[in-house]
């Protein structure tokens, strides 16, 4: 079942045509990575799949309703089954982890307190940070900080995860704790498009892999294939530079 259709997805940043024609389907639990250059359009986007950019022309369709139809649809309660991941973690600072995990379940769906912490307990022992529960931002690391908010994403218990380079901002030590979650939850099947530069996630954990350039998707498939076998030349070229194969 198709969860997220992109069809014929146009965006322009003034006379700068950053998607072209961008057609998608992303089935039900499956993992899809999104890599290319720099400036290829892939966080762009990632964030149009939930108009945090607003798409120039096209269609999106999530769970079988247009995102794009303000008269009979909610963008905002579209937007609470689609949990995203920035690269730089948008934690409340002034809120301990405990309060910026609940406060989305609390205000959004009315979730009572006592249940609220139960379910942020649970997601925080998922990530490994239960005892970070009261701690602030700034006392946490990066990665710590990046778990976090996947945790505080997972609160609203979303059909679908976007993640925007969630590694990018992090020192490498701290990549692999990071991307343990992220895989932890592609092996419970939950739904991901994720933008990412991190290669070896990309070929080990993704079911398939879409390379952009120009705006355009220009391959994607199954991992192996994409990897071992590229056949756009503008592909090869990013996977010769990126992992020195070819």
């Amino acid at each position: 079942m198709s969860m997220i259709k992109v069809k014929k997805l146009n965006k322009y940043f003034g006379d700068l045509h950053v998607l072209k024609n961008i057609d998608l389907n992303v089935e039900a639990g499956e993992v899809v990575s999104v890599i290319g250059p720099s400036g290829s359009g892939k966080s762009t986007l990632l964030r149009c799949l939930n108009r945090l950019e607003e798409p120039s022309s096209g269609d999106i369709i999530f769970e079988g309703i247009s995102v794009m139809d303000d008269e009979h649809h909610d963008i905002n309660e579209l937007r609470q089954k689609m949990g995203m991941v920035f690269q730089q973690f948008n934690l409340f600072n002034h809120m301990n982890v405990m309060e910026n995990i609940t406060l989305a379940p609390i205000k959004l769906k009315n979730m009572d307190k006592d249940q609220a912490k139960k379910v942020a307990e649970d997601l925080l022992k998922k990530v490994g940070l239960l005892d970070k529960a009261e701690a602030y931002p700034a006392q946490l690391s990066g990665g710590q900080k990046q778990r976090i908010a996947i945790a505080r994403a997972l609160a609203m218990s979303p059909d679908v995860m976007l993640f925007d380079e969630p590694t990018s901002a992090l020192d490498p030590e701290m990549v692999g704790d990071v991307l343990k979650v992220m895989k932890d939850l592609a092996a419970e099947g939950m739904t991901m498009v994720i933008v990412t530069h991190e290669m070896s996630f990309a070929r080990d954990v993704a079911d398939r892999v879409i390379i952009m350039d120009e705006g355009n998707i220009i391959e994607e498939g199954n991992p192996k294939q994409i990897f071992n076998a590229p056949k756009h030349p503008r592909a090869k070229d990013f996977l010769s530079r990126v992992l020195n194969l070819f």
